[in-house]
């Protein structure tokens, strides 16, 4: 505790030193920052003052910094932490991902801060351990039979459960939390198409299972520990148990005792009944794969399957909210794509015609250029190295590559960047929608699935989830918030709104 205590002081002397000397120190301090598009640093402690100031607003503050260099990178170095290079160059990120793969792998610093949960899972192992589950789970998701698994589950968690909760709520004039609607409904599909099991989280008279909750503050607690401002301080935590390191304890071993005994389960049924079932768990020890390797793959699948799309969805709602003839659009589109292949009003859609969806592709594409799910991505160069774009860099760095800047980029999106506009995604923006095609954009300049050898697996799938979900809600209802307040965007392992997105729901007319 006295470790902690002193560290915690001396970060807080020197922020109250630079804030009581505010008027000697700010002229310089923005000169500083244009001229070598740095974060102000001090000896020893590095930026640490100027990162504790923005540790709340590190996206924004990040970005500003981006923006202002004409290489779009910069070099963060303060006390308790790693040299840090950011960058918002699709050059740098091509170099990173794919170029020079090999020398950026995620790196130990990486991994630890999320091994406590997702132990030796895909998403955080690097060299053969990732390259054999990386064949592992390619082989799998590139599996017709997944798919089907995989659209049939989607399809009756929309029919039977969210549907007709919105149909209530419309009815009833009930105020829903729409980001935590979505999150329900993404953890029920992705628990069904992982680990085979139900945990009925759309079920809103029913307690969230406690896996949920676990899940939750297991995720939220690892990600505040790649932000916080110095490493030390939760690596003492965790060395002594207390706080919230004692909380991600508890709720890990929540997490993976659960997971574990829906294997153990699985393994004793399928021997009994013979029934190997279509979820990935399923396929995963079917193929003879041990206990821990199945347990950590399916907590991987589980964290990227469930919080991504259901952030993605939530904020293109919220922007559809804000831009009604986009909307408008979308709804036509999906009634174009229904008359088309003769789906009937009650009818899901399916998997043609969602493919078939370019216009509601493009918005979703759009919302996730300006609030990825995944707000930075970082790496940790292995040997010495040197950018694209100049930049030295040293064994050991963390490389950090922003998503959510690179959305807010005049060099690449130009002065209209930061407004939502699908339009940017089409070749053709002509009135006939079967006309309009997607125009290829580059995967290192919009990095929200990452690139290279590393690229999400699920990409595709995840498209088809939310265009079905999209599509079904607006088909039928319009989402509408309650309150003015601009969303505030908040990067924990996925991007969400603090808050949430609270909704009124009416069915649409003339559907």
């Amino acid at each position: 505790m006295m470790f902690i205590f002193f560290f915690l002081l001396l970060s807080l002397g020197f922020f109250v030193f630079s804030s009581s000397t505010t008027t000697t120190t700010t002229t310089t301090t923005t000169t500083t920052c244009h001229r070598d598009h740095q974060p102000p640093s001090y000896p020893f402690i590095g930026c640490l003052v100027s990162f504790y100031r923005n540790r709340h607003q590190l996206l924004n503050w990040y970005t500003d910094l981006l923006s202002q260099s004409p290489t779009q990178t910069i070099i963060v170095q303060r006390l308790g932490a790693r040299r840090t290079i950011v960058t918002a160059n699709p050059a740098n990120v091509e170099y990173m991902l794919k170029s020079n793969f090999t020398n950026f792998p995620k790196g130990r610093p990486f991994t630890e801060i999320l091994g406590d949960l997702l132990g030796c899972g895909i998403f955080n192992v690097d060299g053969e351990l990732w390259s054999m589950q990386r064949k592992l789970a390619s082989h799998e998701f590139s599996a017709k039979s997944l798919r089907e698994f995989t659209v049939k589950t989607l399809q009756q968690e929309v029919d039977d459960r969210l549907i007709p909760m919105l149909e209530e709520a419309a009815e009833s004039r009930r105020v829903l939390d729409f980001q935590d609607i979505l999150r329900r409904f993404a953890f029920d599909v992705v628990c069904k198409v992982s680990l085979g099991t139900d945990p009925f989280c759309l079920d809103l008279s029913r307690p969230l299972p406690p896996l949920v909750k676990a899940f939750d503050a297991a995720s939220e607690i690892s990600a505040m520990r790649g932000m916080a401002p110095m490493f030390l301080v939760w690596k003492i935590k965790r060395l002594l148990n207390i706080g919230s390191e004692k909380k991600l304890k508890e709720s890990v071993n929540l997490v993976h005792e659960s997971v574990m005994e829906i294997i153990r389960n699985k393994k004793e049924n399928n021997s009994v009944n013979g029934d190997e079932g279509g979820d990935l768990l399923s396929r995963l020890l079917s193929a003879g794969h041990g206990e821990q390797v199945a347990r950590d793959m399916a907590i991987s699948f589980i964290m990227a399957g469930r919080d991504t799309t259901s952030a993605a969805m939530t904020w293109l709602f919220w922007l559809l909210s804000q831009n009604e003839a986009v909307e408008r659009e979308i709804v036509d589109e999906v009634k174009q794509v229904i008359d088309k292949n003769n789906i009937g009003r009650a009818r899901a859609l399916d998997f043609e015609a969602l493919k078939e969806m370019n216009f509601l592709k493009a918005c979703l594409c759009e919302s996730m250029r300006l609030y990825p799910p995944v707000a930075w991505d970082s790496k940790h160069a292995a040997a010495y190295d040197v950018l694209p774009d100049g930049t030295p860099v040293r064994k050991g760095d963390r490389v950090t590559y922003m998503p959510y800047g690179m959305g807010r980029m005049e060099t690449l999106w130009g002065k209209d960047r930061l407004e939502f506009k699908p339009d940017r995604w089409l070749d053709d923006v002509g009135e006939e929608w079967e006309n309009r095609v997607l125009k290829p954009v580059s995967p290192y300049m919009f990095p929200v699935f990452q690139a290279g050898p590393r690229v999400c697996l699920g990409k595709e799938m995840a498209f088809i989830q939310m265009k079905h979900v999209v599509g079904s809600v607006l088909r039928r209802f319009e989402i509408k918030p309650v309150g003015g307040n601009q969303p505030v965007f908040v990067p924990l392992l996925t991007g969400h709104m603090i808050g949430g997105l609270k909704v009124l729901v009416r069915k649409r007319i003339n559907e």
